[in-house]
Formats: structure tokens, sequence, C-alpha cells
């Protein structure tokens, strides 16, 4: 469950990060002439960046350093086993990159 947890949480970050800001809203009576008030490309998927294999490990390492400082954080406050878990996360991000590192047999 740690795992599972780690690995949504560094998937989203790197979906976030792909998010491409939204532009502007098309004007009004630019949809379709046969719908009132229809606009083009409504419900559409928005376009996304490509990102590369640097800047995923780069969200990935960020990913596990903020775990590693919330757990801090946490144990400061007396919270041992919240800080445990989160630590736990943070070496399943970096064995995650470690195990991309390694030459494949």
């Amino acid at each position: 469950m740690i795992a599972v947890s780690a690995l949504r949480s560094a998937l989203a970050a790197v979906g976030n990060a792909e998010a491409v800001e939204p532009g502007a809203a098309a004007p009004t009576g630019s949809g379709s002439p046969h719908v009132a008030g229809a606009v083009a490309g409504l419900g559409a998927e928005a376009g996304r960046r490509h990102l590369s294999a640097a800047e995923i490990e780069q969200i990935v390492r960020g990913e596990a350093g903020e775990r590693e400082c919330a757990a801090g954080d946490y144990e400061r406050a007396g919270h041992a086993g919240r800080a445990g878990r989160l630590r736990r996360e943070a070496r399943v991000l970096r064995s995650v990159l470690a195990d991309r590192d390694r030459p494949s047999r």
C-alpha cells in the first residue's frame, strides 16, 4: 500500500507537470450554427507537454525530497508513525529511479 500511494502521487505530479495552461475562451458565437450556444472544441482533451526523462526524474526526486522534509516535520511534532510512512514512500520513489539507472540484463 505504501508503494502504491507513493507511485500514484508521483504519477499525479508528472501529470500535473505535463498540463498545458488553458488558452483564452472561445468568443461567443464561434460555435455551431446548428446548436445555439455551442462552443467549438467543448469537451475536447487539452494538449499535454512532453516531458524529458530528466524532467520526470527531477519531479520524482522532488516528490521523494518533499516526503523526507515532511517526515522530519512530523517527527518533530511527535508523529513517528506518519514520519516513518513518508520515509518509506521516499525510499520507494528513490528505488524506482535507481532501478531505472541499472543496466538491463
